[in-house]
């Protein structure tokens, strides 16, 4: 009999509350509450996350992110700036000692990243990893990653652009040079590809999860099974969104 993880689909939340979500579920794991757990989620209103060890006033453009209704969040995984728009995001929570799991960080980074390539396989896109972090597709990138391990449990989570708009996204980061920002932008159009590009056509949030959901099933011989947060963990993810992603002295602690 397959071993049952939990999965769980929360779409169309803030920034600080989908951060919050990750920490609580880490949490709860780590506890023994909670089953390993696959999350599928989407973003609203956009936002940017930082990694943990990022300045937030370096790597964003504030008031052009209140200008257009764009959220920004620090992440407690490391790694660069990331715009969330048009996207599926994933994180997977589980025991670090787990056996599908392995130890060394960088054969744990290609085995999760390998679900997410099986994934895209049931889309029909063919994709490699690259490590440590990324997933190319039609020799373009189309999925980051980021993982961080706290409290004996591993955290990674990631995105599957669905679509990609190159040049709102430039619009909130800052660019180090205002002269190379044309550069930067065409630069990044040549290394960054996206679900709808690949396939000239849009696919559905619940299509795309749905053959996510198959990949990481294969990946690690598991079954997913549909699932809610429990009231520990909301009340979690309350306290982590009051006290830290929703809060300023957290996001500009850098």
């Amino acid at each position: 009999m397959k071993e049952q993880w939990r999965y769980l689909i929360t779409n169309n939340l803030s920034a600080a509350r989908n951060m919050a979500i990750d920490r609580a579920v880490l949490v709860a794991n780590s506890e023994e509450k909670v089953p390993p757990t696959i999350r599928f989620y989407t973003w609203s209103p956009p936002a940017i996350s930082i990694g943990y060890f990022q300045s937030l006033a370096e790597e964003i453009d504030l008031e052009k992110c209140r200008s257009l209704g764009v959220e920004y969040v620090r992440r407690i995984t490391g790694g660069g700036a990331v715009f969330h728009e048009n996207e599926l995001t994933y994180s997977i929570v589980i025991p670090e000692d787990h056996k599908e799991i392995p130890r060394n960080i960088m054969d744990s980074y290609a085995r999760i990243c390998g679900a997410v390539m099986k994934g895209l396989k049931n889309l029909e896109i063919d994709s490699n990893y690259a490590p440590i972090n990324d997933i190319i597709a039609g020799g373009k990138k189309i999925s980051g990653n980021a993982q961080t391990r706290k409290l004996k449990t591993v955290l990674q989570h990631g995105t599957v652009l669905m679509d990609v708009d190159v040049e709102k996204m430039f619009s909130v980061l800052r660019v180090p040079n205002e002269k190379i920002r044309d550069k930067m932008i065409s630069d990044v159009k040549q290394r960054v590809t996206s679900v709808k590009h690949l396939l000239g056509d849009f696919v559905s949030f619940d299509e795309a999860a749905e053959a996510m959901k198959k990949g990481f099933e294969k990946e690690f011989g598991v079954e997913l099974a549909s699932g809610e947060l429990t009231d520990y963990e909301l009340e979690l993810t309350d306290s982590f969104e009051k006290e830290c992603f929703g809060n300023n002295d957290w996001n500009h602690k850098r």
